[in-house]
């Protein structure tokens, strides 16, 4: 039985826990939280969030793929403050939503999913490799040699927003404007968020929003080879995207197609690095390095809570039952260490026969992007350890306090 973290407090007869998602301890490696939960109860109600919460493995894969929960709140969008307080200061944000395929069920979902989908299957993702090598080389030529460098912002974060603008069709210079428009939305979901957060958010949603219908009416007029004029231009059975859905669906690919990337660049890299010894022995062929990107998914993910909202009741587990309309937690992070799961859950094993991570989600929510970023991953990882094969830490990594997404604040390595 792994020891209890005595920053957590349970109530086995309740199943009731607290434990703040800013603790340090917990902040630095929610791991030991997760098997010691494992071991005591897999599904517990999380004070701090006031929702069940559920980390089994196959709980979690079950449920990711129930069609009686969904991400569509049955009383209107989403929102970790409840719905009874005024929300009249986020109106562009909300307006996006309403329209982000992320928080919509079928038939509106498949239809966007369907048309956005054509940019992301892998044999158009594929076509990208020699690009992102390229651009993985040149950022790596940047470093100064001699000095340590902080591969987040040097390495980690430019490739995937690169990657997104240019298949999008958006001006790359712009790379900076839309992390800094992607960070202030993304902080909606973190738990313990404030108004000025909620100010930052809205204003982001705006500012985004008008340039990319600034874009969008010049694409129309002088349509290219981009992602942005074949969202214009894609049909289904006749229907097209509005301008409401196209702005949303872009902004999501946008913010969803760097931010977890770069977090897990970062989270790979360190993980990689504390295995010891020369890192590019796991890239020494297109199958370990496949093999290398997936148990870094399943290691340490970027992602760590997906919610869902219950359609009807339902006993999730043997003694918890959720009605219509409650929110539920399925902790990827926590699946992906069940012991019940994963031999040795806690050990680095690239090529493990039991490999099968929840990162990247799983039934009609899988991420779309998941093509995208395990290319991204591939080339990035094999790259930088083949050029750089003697990269050790200049400083140890430390996480941001970021819950429930996982990530580094910085991560400063040296040659």
């Amino acid at each position: 039985m792994p020891s209890k973290p005595a920053y957590l407090s349970f109530d086995p007869a309740t199943r009731h826990l607290s434990l703040d998602p800013h603790e340090p301890a917990f902040v630095q490696n929610p791991y030991a939280a997760y098997a010691w939960l494992h071991a005591e109860s897999p599904a517990f109600f999380w004070k701090e969030f006031g929702f069940w919460c559920l980390g089994g493995y196959d709980t979690v894969n079950g449920l990711l793929r129930d069609r009686r929960f969904g991400r569509q709140n049955p009383a209107g969008i989403p929102d970790s403050r409840g719905l009874d307080q005024d929300r009249s200061h986020l109106t562009d944000f909300d307006a996006i939503e309403a329209n982000s395929m992320l928080e919509l069920e079928p038939p509106v979902h498949t239809r966007l999913r369907t048309l956005v989908n054509r940019a992301f299957v892998s044999r158009q993702v594929e076509r990208l490799r020699p690009r992102v090598e390229v651009l993985a080389n040149e950022l790596i030529d940047r470093f100064e040699p001699g000095k340590p460098v902080d591969l987040l912002p040097a390495y980690a974060a430019p490739l995937p927003i690169t990657i997104i603008a240019e298949m999008l069709g958006v001006p790359v210079e712009m790379g900076p404007q839309l992390l800094d428009w992607s960070h202030d939305m993304v902080a909606m979901y973190m738990h313990g968020r404030t108004r000025e957060t909620e100010d930052r958010a809205n204003r982001a949603t705006r500012e985004f929003s008008d340039f990319l219908r600034g874009y969008v009416t010049e694409r129309r007029k002088q349509p290219g080879d981009d992602l942005l004029s074949l969202l214009i231009s894609a049909q289904e059975d006749g229907q097209k995207l509005s301008e409401d859905e196209l702005v949303s669906s872009t902004i999501l690919l946008l913010n969803a197609g760097h931010e977890a990337t770069v977090h897990q660049t970062g989270n790979a890299v360190r993980s990689i690095l504390s295995q010891g010894g020369d890192p590019s022995r796991f890239f020494t062929s297109p199958e370990a390095t496949a093999a290398t990107v997936e148990e870094c998914l399943r290691y340490d993910a970027p992602l760590h809570m997906f919610t869902r909202y219950a359609y009807q009741e339902i006993e999730v587990v043997p003694g918890v039952t959720v009605k219509p309309g409650e929110q539920v937690g399925l902790l990827l992070g926590m699946a992906n260490r069940d012991p019940s799961a994963f031999a040795e859950p806690d050990a680095f094993t690239p090529g493990r026969g039991d490999q099968k991570n929840v990162s990247f989600g799983a039934g009609i929510h899988f991420c779309i992007g998941a093509p995208l970023a395990r290319l991204e991953l591939q080339v990035s990882l094999k790259t930088l350890f083949e050029r750089l094969p003697t990269l050790s830490f200049a400083e140890k990594p430390q996480f941001r306090d970021t819950y429930h997404f996982h990530g580094l604040e910085k991560l400063s390595v040296q040659r």
